[in-house]
C-alpha cells in the first residue's frame, strides 16, 4: 500500500483574546492507503482538530499536511472545498443531515455539489449505498423520522457517494446508543475490508479497537501508538495519560 497521508511537525494554536492555546505541537505521522487508525486522548489532546487538518477544515500554523500527493497548506479555499469533495468524506457525531432533504437527496448531494452532472449514476450509487448499509427502504423519508442509528447510516452513506480516498469519522457512536454505535462500528469495519482508508477520533475504547492501530494525543503531542483489537488494552493507554 502506498503512503496516503503525512503529517510533518504538525502545530495548531489558537488565539481567544491575549491567549494562546496550543492544539497541536509537532505532531508527525504516516499514513497508507487501505489503514484504519483511530485516534484518543482526554478533552483538549488535540483529537479533533487534527482530523480538521487532515481533511482541510483548518490550516496548520505550522508544519505540513500532505494528502493523497496534494500540499493542503499551498490551497486557496477554494481549491480546499474541491479536495474535499473529490477526496475525503466526513462522518461527524451529529449526523449534520439536512432536515429538509430526503434521506435520498442526503445522500446525494455530495456528488451534485462535486457537480457529476450524471445523475443516473448518482442516483444508482446512492441505491447502492443504501441497500448495502440496509436502510434503502427508508431513501423516501426525512431524517426527523429516522433513529440515531438510521441517520448516522445515512450519514455514512453520504460520506461514501464521492468514493473518497479518505473517511474522516469525529465521533461516530458518540451520539448513539450501544447496539447502533455497534452497528456503525461494523459498517466501518466492513469499509476497511474493501479497502477504505479510515481515521477516526473516539472517546470510546471499544470504538476505537475496532482499528489497526490506536494513536494516542496528550497536550498536543503524539505519545503512543498501539495495535488495535483488545479494548482492554486502550483503555489501560488511554488512563496511563492522566
Amino acid at each position: 500500500m502506498g503512503l496516503l497521508v503525512r503529517l510533518s511537525e504538525l502545530t495548531k494554536t489558537y488565539q481567544a483574546g491575549a491567549v494562546l492555546f496550543q492544539a497541536l505541537r509537532g505532531v508527525s505521522l504516516e499514513i497508507s492507503a487501505g489503514e484504519f487508525l483511530s485516534v484518543m486522548g482526554h478533552s483538549g489532546s488535540g483529537k479533533s482538530t487534527l482530523l480538521h487538518l487532515v481533511g482541510g477544515l483548518d490550516r496548520p500554523s505550522a508544519g505540513s499536511v500532505h494528502v493523497n500527493g496534494h500540499l493542503l497548506n499551498d490551497m486557496n479555499e477554494t481549491a480546499l472545498a474541491r479536495f474535499r469533495r473529490a477526496h475525503v468524506g466526513f462522518v461527524f457525531q451529529f449526523f449534520n443531515l439536512v432536515e429538509n432533504l430526503t434521506v435520498q437527496a442526503n445522500v446525494e448531494l455530495p456528488a451534485l455539489l462535486a457537480r457529476n452532472v450524471d445523475r443516473k449514476s448518482i442516483r444508482q450509487r446512492s441505491a447502492a449505498l443504501l441497500a448495502s448499509l440496509g436502510i434503502e427502504d427508508q431513501a423516501g423519508k426525512h431524517p426527523w423520522e429516522l433513529s440515531g442509528g438510521q441517520q448516522q447510516r445515512v450519514a455514512i452513506a453520504r460520506a461514501l457517494i464521492n468514493d473518497p480516498t479518505l473517511l474522516l469519522a469525529d465521533e461516530p457512536t458518540g451520539n448513539l446508543d450501544s447496539a447502533s454505535g455497534q452497528g456503525v462500528l461494523d459498517i466501518l469495519s466492513e469499509c476497511h475490508e474493501r479497502g477504505q482508508t479510515i481515521l477516526m477520533v473516539t472517546h470510546d475504547p471499544v470504538a476505537a479497537a475496532r482499528a489497526q492501530e490506536v494513536l494516542f494525543l496528550h497536550d498536543g503531542r503524539l505519545v503512543e501508538r498501539i495495535s488495535g483489537g483488545d479494548p482492554m488494552s486502550v483503555a489501560r493507554c488511554l488512563a496511563a495519560l492522566r
